[in-house]
């Protein structure tokens, strides 16, 4: 009598569901790429004093290094669909690594520009597209494996701005920048090395459920990335996601100045970034999951509601603990933005293409994150004033959310949702 054919029962199932070695690995990249790049307004005021620069050309170094971050997305995103979200992650570390590195030897503010713009720009623009890989190990729990991954951005956040103050105070600004540029070899590339882009690989199936017969094996679905893009549906995200962007990351490298011409102390205008990074991890964790419950499309809209929203509290906070409330609420719908984005892109389109569309969809932060920071840092220099940056990040958000819902409705045609 032959032996009975083994069954799925008879697998055994690892005690772990290996989707969330891939989220841990991309927390730590975030944390460590993202968390180091959002520190800068930590250094700015260092960068200012040692180059006798003015706000505005020294707040442009990150914006240089965000326009290449987002921007790269639309190269990086398809790279990683073809060769695997693992070695852009790894190569990305190790180029935040030289651009830190380069930073913290620099002779001007030139320098900079290229070593933290290009470097860390670069670099970040290839190591995050493993948030891409993150949505295809999961779908009942999307939202939230996709919020407590790049959570990682905003633990980052509250941890590295600090930690940065405490350095630079400690041994200087080039110490800190060469610090981090460690980090992110031993942590970031060390974690990268955990990341696959496919569960079928393990004999799994999204969520952990056994993989079907090989006979039964199909492709992953997804729109093509063609078609995807010309919707109306991505038009719509990509117009909201544009128009947004010029107020996106100005708490980010103006907060704290704001707060210091404020008279808030050094120490407690700092930990404002890291306020942001609190309401940040919240937003990710707790959003995410909700967005599961109760609908991802309308919870995404509500998350440029909330963002737009909070700049009136910025615009009327005159000392620290009103500047606090406002990085709080901000962080917590930024969060819930960032982790809702690449869940969307994957409900409306499929997870074959997921970290191409994500990529591309990036790009449209790209120049908004050129312009933003930067034409604020000039429109103080000009005004003493962050009254007119604040008003016109406001007003984006309420475009952005105009465009977005109108947009939201729309759909894909029926026959290129398998395609």
């Amino acid at each position: 009598m032959g032996m009975a054919a083994p069954t799925h029962s008879a697998v055994k199932t690892p005690r772990i569901f290996y989707g969330w070695y891939v989220v841990a690995a991309t927390f730590a990249v975030t944390f460590v790429g993202f968390g180091g790049a959002y520190s800068f307004s930590a250094f700015l005021v260092s960068l200012q004093q040692d180059f006798g620069a003015s706000r505005g050309s020294v707040s442009l170094v990150f914006s240089i290094a965000g326009f290449f971050y987002f921007g790269l997305g639309v190269i990086t995103g398809p790279l990683a669909d073809r060769f695997g979200s693992r070695r852009l992650a790894v190569g990305g570390m190790l180029l935040t690594a030289i651009g830190f590195g380069f930073a913290s030897v620099a002779q001007n503010l030139i320098e900079v520009y290229a070593a933290y713009g290009l470097g860390v720009g670069l670099g970040i623009g290839c190591s995050y597209v493993p948030i891409g890989a993150v949505t295809r190990w999961f779908v009942r729990r999307r939202g939230f494996a996709g919020g407590l991954a790049v959570s990682g951005i905003g633990v980052g956040t509250l941890v590295v701005p600090p930690l940065a103050s405490l350095l630079i105070t400690a041994l200087g600004w080039r110490e800190t920048y060469l610090i981090f540029g460690i980090a992110a070899v031993v942590v970031g590339a060390g974690m990268a090395l955990l990341i696959e882009d496919d569960p079928r690989g393990r004999g799994l199936n999204a969520d952990g459920d056994p993989a079907p017969a090989a006979s039964q094996v199909i492709a992953a679905a997804g729109i093509p990335v063609g078609k995807a893009i010309t919707s109306p549906r991505f038009i719509g995200l990509y117009g909201a996601c544009f128009i947004c962007s010029f107020g996106l990351f100005v708490p980010f490298v103006h907060l704290v100045p704001y707060a210091l011409d404020g008279g808030v102390p050094q120490s407690a205008a700092t930990l404002l970034v890291g306020a942001i990074g609190v309401g940040s991890t919240a937003g990710r964790f707790f959003l995410g999951g909700l967005a599961d419950r109760f609908g991802r499309p309308l919870s995404f809209l509500a998350m440029f509601v909330g963002m737009g929203l909070s700049f009136i509290i910025w615009l009327f906070a005159q000392s620290l603990w009103p500047l606090a409330l406002f990085a709080l609420v901000y962080g917590v719908f930024y969060g819930g933005f960032v982790a809702l984005a690449p869940a969307i892109v994957t409900d409306y389109f499929g997870g074959r293409h997921a970290s191409s569309l994500i990529g591309i969809l990036y790009t449209s932060v790209a120049l908004g994150t050129l312009i933003g920071p930067s034409a604020a840092g000039f429109a103080f220099d000009v005004s003493k004033s962050y009254t007119l940056p604040i008003l016109l990040s406001a007003a984006a958000y309420g475009a952005a959310v105009v465009v977005l819902a109108a947009t939201a409705r729309a759909g894909v045609s029926r026959s290129g949702e398998q395609a």
